[in-house]
């Protein structure tokens, strides 16, 4: 591991360095397996912020830190649906994102399901993480390819 990390609740002051986490990461971590336009439909330059704070603020909301900086983030709603888990793109691979699933995953009872982008999969898949079936979402008429995962406890 490159740096320590700590992990901690959200806070509504987050929201703005959280956005912009998702952003640069999605565009460049998971450049690899999308086109650019998919990209620019998936993680939009310009994000509804009072949105995002709500959902934050209605789910197990959680932030991995390191110092001033953070370097991730995840959160789970009631249901046991694992919506959102982004890892700065400069701190992948350093067991970020397990530390975040496994609080998450703990903050729930029974089954746990996401919507894993191609890039995500290995990942759940390593976590016990099942493919229930491969999908296709369309974003201002452009397709994204991702999996409806879930893994039973």
């Amino acid at each position: 591991m490159r740096g320590k990390f700590y992990i901690r609740e959200y806070r509504p002051a987050d929201c703005q360095a959280l956005a912009e986490l998702f952003y640069n990461t999605v565009h460049t971590v998971n450049a690899k397996d999308y086109t650019k336009a998919q990209l620019d439909v998936w993680a939009a330059a310009h994000m509804d912020l009072e949105r995002w704070n709500r959902s934050f603020l209605t789910h197990c909301s959680l932030v991995a830190a390191d110092g001033d900086m953070i370097t991730g983030f995840g959160d789970i709603d009631q249901t046991g649906y694992l919506d959102r888990l982004y890892i700065h793109k400069d701190r992948q691979r350093e067991g970020i994102a397990s530390a975040l699933c496994d609080r998450l995953e703990q903050a729930v009872r029974g089954r746990v399901v996401t919507h894993a982008s191609i890039t995500a999969r290995p990942f759940f898949e390593k976590r016990g993480y099942q493919v229930v079936k491969e999908q296709r979402i369309t974003r201002q008429g452009i397709s994204l390819t991702n999996f409806v995962m879930e893994k039973s406890r």
